[in-house]
């Protein structure tokens, strides 16, 4: 009874998100390029879950271009309801501001463009890195050889997430994955000995992306004779998971950028196993058709 009152209470906060965010993104249909762009959409960027890195960084962003000078504001919501909001904007090509970050299967499946950052507040690319609790090499060097050789590309990874925002579980999605690549699969388990039931534990943020990597790693080790769990935590708890031996490892680590304060408290309780991904990008984007707002100075400019 419990499980299922937390589960009624969870869709309609996320349907209450949803509204509050459709109505803050858009006050007219379609965008309009000959009007300013904030009265559009209330001076308001949406964004996701308030302890995310990219959050911190488009707060400084406010800052720095000026945006909160200029009436604009950063709404926080979740995931799940900043991309139902920006699924309902792109539907009615309706203006809309997101902050956005790949991989993920929103810049597949919606007509989407990163808006320059001329002022380099978010950074260049980052790497999603992959880390471990101190001593797992010597105690699980199967495990740990497995996690080092995880390597795949911002395609493969939105290929599981595809599948997962169509509602196939997240497992399932994995093993699919699997299934159709057996070279990654030989690369990645080359030389690791079977794991004959020892038992890892993986931690993640449960952002698409670290959804997809952290059950392919899973059903991985699984495969390879290993007990695999994996446990949801916020950015924080993740990482002091890993720096207190609470779990094995985790590959959610994004870095040099949103992860950077973290990594600077724990980089010496915790062992950076090496990138599992390039090529990863987060900053403010927009839809295609907003063709005349291509950087974020446009957004006051335009």
């Amino acid at each position: 009874m419990r499980k299922k009152v937390r589960y009624v209470l969870a869709t309609l906060t996320m349907f209450l998100l949803a509204t509050v965010l459709t109505a803050c993104s858009s006050l007219t249909s379609p965008y309009n390029p000959h009007k300013k762009l904030g009265p559009q959409i209330n001076y308001t960027i949406t964004g996701i879950d308030a302890g995310a890195g990219i959050m911190a960084s488009t707060q400084n962003a406010l800052k720095e271009y000026p945006l909160a000078q200029n009436k604009w504001q950063l709404q926080t919501s979740s995931t799940a309801a900043m991309t139902s909001t920006l699924a309902k904007a792109i539907k009615f090509k309706q203006p809309i501001v997101v902050t956005g970050w790949q991989p993920h299967w929103m810049f597949k499946k919606f007509p989407l463009k990163f808006l320059k950052d001329p002022k380099n507040v978010y950074g260049s690319s980052e790497e999603i890195h992959t880390i471990a609790r101190k001593g797992l090499a010597k105690d699980n060097p199967g495990a740990y050889k497995i996690l080092k050789q995880f390597k795949w590309n911002p395609a493969e990874m939105s290929d599981v997430m595809l599948q997962t925002n169509a509602g196939v579980d997240p497992k399932v999605a994995a093993d699919n994955f699997i299934k159709k690549n057996p070279k990654l699969y030989a690369e990645w388990t080359k030389g690791a000995p079977r794991g004959n039931g020892k038992p890892v534990k993986l931690t993640y943020v449960a952002w698409d992306s670290e959804i997809a990597s952290t059950n392919v790693m899973a059903e991985v080790l699984n495969k390879m004779g290993y007990k695999a769990t994996i446990q949801a935590l916020e950015m924080q708890p993740m990482w002091a998971s890993i720096a207190t031996n609470a779990a094995d490892a985790s590959l959610s680590a994004w870095l040099p950028n949103t992860a950077g304060l973290y990594m600077k408290q724990y980089k010496d309780k915790i062992e950076d196993v090496g990138p599992n991904l390039y090529g990863a990008k987060v900053g403010l984007a927009v839809p295609k058709y907003m063709k005349n707002i291509n950087t974020i100075e446009d957004l006051v400019n335009k």
